[in-house]
């Protein structure tokens, strides 16, 4: 298949409504069954499994067995940066017309999961407070944990040189779609949300990927990293 029709093709699969609400609700890194997925997008169950098996084929989703289950979840980081992209084209005034959205969209500004880190302001707070402090450098295209990173985010129990070995970027920015500001991504994006949950510094909002921060989180967030959360 030649690059422009796979380009067709992925554009088309990601254009479906349903499948549209498929992929958008894998955007918390979670795995979700077939059965999910249908309630989620309003389909019936075989029309959710043609979906979910048209955009396995195409690399969008893969597939984990557990049992007689079957798990559902976006590929790759790749995948997760196409949607965000996709997302800031779809809504392109969010930053400057009055918001007229419910309680769930003011949390999805405020903290989420974007695949395996976090964005929204929390997730932009983060990344400017790295930069800020010279822990971080972000550039359009790639990041770069400095010296004092390294030291910093070693002190707080993220093991930089473990997190590198993965073969995955370790830092690069994701520009946040609500935000317009880039969040911290790659690896050490990855490495810092896992610490969050795992730390009790935040919780998911059940039936979204908006998170909230605890006031544990808001102590140690500020404390560890120099953020400062309105």
């Amino acid at each position: 298949m030649s690059n422009n029709a796979k380009f067709a093709e992925i554009a088309a699969l990601a254009g479906d409504p349903g499948r549209a609400s498929m992929l958008n609700g894998l955007m918390d890194g979670r795995a979700l069954t077939a059965t999910e997925l249908a309630r989620l997008a309003g389909v019936t169950p075989q029309t959710a499994s043609s979906h979910l098996m048209r955009m396995t084929e195409a690399g969008l989703l893969s597939v984990e067995k557990q049992g007689r289950h079957r798990y559902h979840r976006l590929a790759s980081p790749a995948v997760a940066q196409m949607i965000e992209s996709i997302m800031r084209l779809a809504a392109p005034d969010i930053a400057t017309k009055p918001l007229r959205t419910g309680p769930r969209d003011a949390a999805l500004r405020a903290g989420r999961t974007c695949y395996d880190h976090l964005a929204g302001r929390l997730g932009v707070s983060i990344a400017d407070a790295l930069v800020s402090s010279g822990h971080l450098r972000l550039g359009l295209d790639a990041g770069e944990v400095t010296d004092s990173g390294v030291a910093l985010f070693d002190r707080a129990g993220i093991a930089i040189e473990a997190t590198a070995r993965r073969g995955r970027v370790l830092c690069r920015p994701c520009l946040d779609w609500s935000e317009r500001r880039p969040h911290l991504a790659g690896a050490i994006g990855a490495a810092l949300c896992s610490h969050c949950f795992d730390n009790g510094w935040i919780r998911r909002i059940d039936g979204t990927r908006a998170v909230s921060v605890t006031p544990q989180g808001r102590r140690q967030l500020f404390k560890t990293f120099g953020v400062r959360l309105g």
